[in-house]
């Protein structure tokens, strides 16, 4: 029986250049899969919905998985990593060194798909792991992170980094691309990852930006270790990215002052009233969500 093979797509320079000489070797993916947390950059969008046809020209099988939250105990509903943020007032665990949502929103609803697979399952009834290849390139930072995750061993999987066999650091990758006519993909993260520049912030539209502002008002109250979600102020740069946001004007400041000054106390309401209503009837957080940004609008008009 022949193992079956996932590969790990996050839709950046690595894993996409791993895909296109795969494919081009004739030893594509048997499974492509790519962990949306709901909150990518939207031109990291725009290339996976490329990445997809090109795929399904070439008969890859991809898919998209989320983390699905089950109990939400007193809170309405939500589906994404902004949702949790906003409904329990806190910041990504990366705005104080964590990985954890990474884990969450990533590891874990890839790992759930893949123990669902049939092919998966027929090979561990077998006796055989399944080859989860992971983008890890031969760079020093990625080999940093391969020396720690090469530690582990999984009983289920045999990962493995053809970057690293090729020896191929982000250079050859990006040159890869280039080679197969593709445009290089973005730097994937999160719209509200400390990792966004300054010049990724004001490429973000308004209504990521409305969400930054208010995911940090939200949290503001808890905060003690870090500013916000640049953590702490730099010579470059604030700790808080509405500070940024205002500096730049890339939202007008009566909205930041609105949004600051009202939307949090405004959800906190919305919270209590949906948590006195039977979980299968309380209203979502993208209807408050809705109702914010169209109040926003309205205000500024």
């Amino acid at each position: 029986m022949r193992t079956p093979s996932v590969l790990c797509y996050g839709a950046g320079v690595d894993s996409t250049a791993l895909l296109i000489e795969l494919e081009a070797r004739g030893t594509p993916p048997d499974l492509v899969l790519t962990a949306d947390p709901g909150a990518e950059k939207p031109e990291t969008y725009d290339y996976l919905r490329m990445m997809r046809r090109w795929m399904a020209e070439r008969g890859i099988h991809h898919e998209t998985v989320r983390y699905v939250t089950k109990r939400f105990k007193n809170w309405p509903p939500y589906e994404d990593l902004a949702g949790s943020l906003l409904t329990n007032g806190c910041l990504p665990s990366i705005a104080f060194g964590r990985h954890s949502c990474s884990l969450k929103y990533k590891a874990t609803p890839q790992e759930a798909y893949i123990k669902q697979w049939p092919p998966a399952l027929a090979a561990w009834n077998a006796g055989q792991k399944i080859v989860r290849m992971i983008g890890y390139n031969a760079s020093p930072r990625d080999t940093r992170r391969y020396a720690h995750a090469a530690r582990i061993d999984d009983p289920l999987f045999d990962n493995r980094y053809p970057l690293r066999e090729w020896g191929w650091d982000r250079d050859r990758c990006v040159q890869r691309i280039c080679d197969a006519s593709l445009p290089v993909p973005p730097k994937s993260s999160c719209v509200f990852c400390v990792a966004m520049k300054p010049e990724e912030i004001r490429a973000l539209p308004p209504r990521w930006l409305r969400i930054i502002v208010l995911i940090e008002a939200r949290a503001a109250p808890r905060l003690r270790t870090v500013e916000g979600l640049w953590r702490k102020s730099t010579k470059t740069k604030p700790g808080r990215m509405t500070d940024f946001i205002r500096t730049e004007r890339l939202l007008p400041e009566d909205e930041i002052d609105t949004i600051v000054a009202s939307a949090p106390a405004d959800l906190v309401r919305f919270q209590q009233i949906a948590a006195t209503q039977p979980i299968g009837t309380r209203p979502h957080l993208a209807a408050w969500l809705d109702q914010f940004h169209a109040g926003i609008r309205k205000d500024a008009a």
